[in-house]
């Protein structure tokens, strides 16, 4: 002890339980118990593991905590009657003609030393540091304690083996060269019981109340995931084909955000299946006219019996074949640009991917007695895309522009850049009606009267994929003449980094 005035337990004594074996594992053995049945924690197994887990590292801190308490409460009472030993003792010690005189009678030593429990020792010395009566085998506290005459101080001593308790005094008279010491000390048999019987008190009172708060924690527990075990039976409950909301306010209220986004997934997952219904719906009804045009033509095939019109149907069967295989070929390039897959990028030079696009169709044009034309850039019109994608776009708006431009006309595909990369595709044919030009690209929507054939895709593609590239489309009239300019407008790597 350093210091020999404070009362400090005995951690010589201290009985601490030991800590539960497997601790660390705890967590992992509760959620075994609440799993969904693969292993996996359920978040009623979660939520235990974190109140149950301190509980248990909680618990041997505050039996140690009690203990201390306790021994501090059992000291009290027994250094009352300690210090009431010591205070005795002092008053049987005087001084007389230069000499301490200790008037301590055997049978006043027999009652100061009887004790039931505890051994009992006391001892007085002189000023000279001389043992004057008592136990000679007592240690001498350390003198620099005394302050003041009959102030009682404590402290723990060790005496033939055993730890004790000890109480003691100056005394101080006249004409002597010193105080004189006394005092008095006893094991700790008594103090330990008592400090015992306290704890075992307030843990038997504990071990009790494990169960019960167990099962408060277990009910509460029960009770407070008890709306998301309603809400999930009620989700299980709804048809496949149900996709509307749910009610946040049936849900508690940390649960609502997670609530709104699967609204929002589930509005979205309906607006894709809408998209989709709508999709193969229109495809069927466009997939209708080329086979009716081609059963049609081979019925009448088999009737004829001139040559000539055999040839005639064999052309139309031909001709049907092959809008019924443009129009799936344009499916198929809008499936593929409204994938949610994630699409491969790679930087490029439009102007470079434009002019081999253009060069593909040179013979669609000679053919249809159109001149069609390319202007590059100056320099390279670096973007960020798919090349694939790119020139579907660029041969879906060229496609267009033949279709629409009369025999004599001109079609000229230029690039731009400026600030941003620009793919433009201008004509000089029927041009298009300012009403109309927000339409143009929906899905299977066409200007009626054109007289064209085409499958109303081709501009929905150029959309989609313009989109997907962080761009847009947009459709002006040329300027000074009938006709159009189609322009794909893209960010361009030279503008971003430079």
């Amino acid at each position: 002890m350093n210091d020999p005035r404070v009362v400090l337990p005995r951690d010589a004594d201290l009985e601490r339980p030991a800590e539960p074996r497997g601790l660390r594992r705890w967590p992992q053995r509760v959620a075994a118990w609440t799993n969904d049945g693969r292993g996996r924690p359920s978040l009623f197994g979660e939520i235990l593991d974190w109140m149950l887990a301190p509980l248990l590292v909680i618990w041997p801190v505050s039996v140690a905590i009690i203990y201390a308490l306790a021994y501090s409460i059992a000291n009290a009472p027994y250094d009352r009657a300690l210090q009431g030993s010591v205070m005795a003792l002092a008053n049987q010690i005087g001084f007389q003609n230069g000499k301490v005189i200790v008037n301590l009678p055997a049978a006043a030593s027999a009652i100061l030393r009887f004790d039931e429990t505890d051994a009992v020792f006391y001892q007085v010395r002189g000023p000279r540091n001389e043992v004057l009566a008592g136990d000679r085998d007592m240690p001498d506290p350390a003198r620099d304690d005394f302050t003041a005459p009959r102030a009682v101080y404590f402290t723990s001593q060790v005496v033939r083996g055993a730890e004790i308790r000890t109480a003691y005094t100056f005394l101080e008279f006249r004409g002597a060269t010193g105080p004189v010491l006394v005092q008095v000390g006893e094991t700790l048999d008594k103090r330990t019981k008592l400090a015992n019987e306290i704890i075992n008190g307030v843990l038997l009172s504990q071990i009790l109340l494990v169960p019960v708060f167990l099962f408060l924690v277990w009910y509460g527990l029960t009770q407070g995931i008890a709306p998301l075990n309603a809400l999930q039976r009620k989700i299980r409950g709804r048809k496949p084909h149900d996709l509307s909301p749910i009610n946040p306010d049936e849900a508690p209220e940390e649960v609502r955000p997670f609530i709104h986004a699967i609204n929002d997934l589930m509005a979205r997952l309906s607006q894709s299946l809408r998209a989709q219904q709508r999709f193969v719906a229109d495809a069927a009804h466009q997939m209708r006219t080329p086979l009716a045009g081609l059963k049609t033509q081979a019925e009448i095939a088999l009737r004829a019996r001139d040559r000539a019109e055999v040839e005639h149907s064999m052309r139309q069967i031909a001709a049907s074949a092959d809008r019924a295989s443009h129009l799936v070929n344009q499916l198929l390039a809008l499936a593929r640009a409204e994938s949610d897959a994630p699409v491969a990028m790679a930087r490029l030079d439009l102007g470079a991917l434009a002019a081999d696009v253009t060069r593909e169709w040179v013979p669609q044009a000679i053919a249809r007695s159109i001149d069609l034309g390319f202007e590059p850039c100056a320099e390279p019109a670096l973007v960020e895309g798919n090349a694939m994608l790119l020139a579907e776009a660029l041969a879906n708006l060229i496609d267009n522009a033949l279709r629409y431009t009369p025999r004599g006309g001109r079609v000229t595909v230029r690039v731009g850049c400026g600030p941003h990369a620009t793919l433009e595709v201008e004509d000089n044919g029927i041009g298009i009606e300012e009403a109309d030009r927000d339409r143009v690209f929906e899905r299977f929507y066409r200007v009626l009267g054109t007289g064209a054939e085409g499958s109303g895709l081709g501009l929905a593609i150029v959309r989609e994929i313009a989109d997907l590239h962080r761009g847009r489309v947009v459709v002006e009239p040329t300027r000074g003449e009938a006709g159009s300019v189609f322009r794909v407008v893209l960010p361009r790597v030279g503008a971003e980094t430079g």
